[in-house]
């Protein structure tokens, strides 16, 4: 664990929390055997957000109003919140609406239609490849989308989300790190289709994050977005500094120099009872909160696993 250390109070925080927070504590903090917490990840789909998420599915497998219609009640960020609560890969009633979705509604490039032009967001695309991948939809119907995203990559590494619909120069911070957590899924999933490339574009696109230290211009220095630096869970669509370290603590990427002035300033959000702020919550309907309360235990279980990754460097 090269020297981390759990303070227990946390760890009593966190497993008295959701069982979906409780098992990903054991599986990420704990190191416990995956085997053991398989039982524990069962309750996720049986108590808890996950039972109240399907709870509110329709009888078709959707949510919301729509695939995408509804903020973050439609299918697409109901399915990517239960994604992040890992509930079991195998869980059909998640898989069937993630593959209708591709079926129903594909884009004329290869990706997801949200709007009535039929061009997909690349943003989007990124997202629904995590969650796919996740619950496991056909590589087959993936080819397509994996297709995109890899004819998709900028001169500077990363993706922009209207790159499909004109003329772009410079990559994306938010589509950037949507697209590489999808990839990073593809890859952790088993799927082989076009994998060398996909490997390639993961690189790239760590390094167009890495040469912006993660928040600052490359040409100025300067904070490109002041909400970079906040620490709102879920995170939608939106980029910020602790989803992108915690993207490279899941893909196992080595500390790089250029991490540490994003790490230091995640370092000084945690609290002094060693738990992380709940932080803010961006505007829409949502089916429930997931957070409550200044202390928010999914924001302490993803910082502590950017910490026990990276903390040694700092």
């Amino acid at each position: 664990m090269n020297g981390f250390q759990m303070n227990e109070s946390v760890v009593d925080f966190l497993l008295t929390g959701d069982p979906s927070i409780a098992y990903q504590t054991r599986k990420y903090l704990l190191d416990e055997d995956k085997e053991i917490l398989k039982d524990l990840q069962k309750e996720t789909l049986l108590t808890g957000f996950g039972k109240r998420f399907f709870d509110a599915q329709h009888e078709d497998g959707s949510f919301g109003q729509s695939h995408y219609v509804g903020k973050w009640t439609s299918t697409h960020y109901t399915l990517l919140d239960l994604r992040y609560l890992e509930i079991p890969q195998d869980t059909e009633k998640a898989r069937i609406p993630a593959r209708n979705i591709l079926l129903k509604h594909p884009s004329l490039d290869g990706g997801i239609a949200i709007s009535s032009d039929k061009k997909s967001d690349l943003c989007v695309d990124g997202m629904y490849l995590n969650y796919a991948a996740y619950f496991g939809v056909e590589e087959q119907l993936l080819r397509p989308l994996i297709d995109l995203l890899l004819v998709s990559i900028l001169p500077d590494g990363g993706f922009n989300c209207r790159s499909n619909r004109e003329k772009v120069h410079h990559s994306s911070m938010h589509t950037t790190i949507c697209v590489l957590e999808g990839l990073l899924e593809y890859r952790c999933r088993g799927y082989v289709y076009r994998m060398k490339e996909v490997e390639m574009a993961m690189d790239k696109a760590s390094e167009f994050l890495l040469m912006h230290r993660l928040f600052r211009s490359d040409r100025t220095g300067e904070i490109i977005d002041h909400k970079f630096l906040l620490l709102a869970f879920p995170t939608r669509w939106k980029y910020e500094i602790h989803r992108a370290l915690h993207y490279f603590a899941s893909a196992s990427l080595p500390f790089d120099e250029r991490m540490r002035e994003a790490l230091l300033l995640l370092k000084e959000k945690e609290r002094k009872d060693g738990t992380f702020p709940r932080g803010p919550s961006y505007s829409g309907s949502v089916h429930f909160p997931l957070e409550e309360g200044r202390r928010g235990r999914f924001n302490t279980l993803r910082c502590l696993r950017i910490l026990k990754a990276y903390g040694d460097a700092l």
